[in-house]
């Protein structure tokens, strides 16, 4: 007998993480920690609107979504702080790997929400799905150190 495991993948939020990431009520800036797994040849498939005329790796279509996105994000009151490659981890499981870790600075979570619900930058979003194989993203608001 055979055991297949199935590997589930991350690319969006879901509705009940969402309305988590609401509830929490984050108050003043809020930086979004980006673990992020390329595929090797980007997908297109689900926006072939945004598809270049020969195949891509997911590092390119990355950068594509990137370029894409700075305006927005900048305009919106955000900012790129930190964009980095990754490997296997130091510290966890030893097959796990991110190609990439991103933090992303906003103003607050309205800020946020409002810049991820901008439909220009909603348009380019797909060069995001075409580079992913899977992503972690974790809202992190600053702890004043005590002393």
């Amino acid at each position: 007998m055979t055991s297949t495991t199935q590997f589930v993948r991350y690319l969006e939020p879901t509705q009940q993480s969402g309305r988590a990431f609401v509830m929490r009520r984050m108050q003043g800036k809020v930086v979004m920690l980006n673990l992020l797994r390329l595929r090797e040849t980007a997908d297109y498939s689900g926006n072939p609107e945004l598809a270049p005329e020969n195949p891509i790796s997911g590092a390119e279509a990355f950068d594509r979504y990137i370029q894409h996105t700075l305006p927005f994000l900048r305009e919106s009151g955000g900012d790129l702080l930190f964009l980095g490659s990754g490997g296997p981890l130091l510290i966890g499981p030893e097959n796990e790997r991110w190609d990439l870790a991103m933090m992303v600075e906003q103003s607050s979570a309205d800020s946020f929400l409002a810049f991820a619900d901008n439909a220009e930058y909603l348009a380019g979003i797909g060069h995001r799905t075409a580079a992913i194989e899977d992503a972690r993203l974790l809202p992190l608001t600053q702890i004043e150190a005590a002393g």
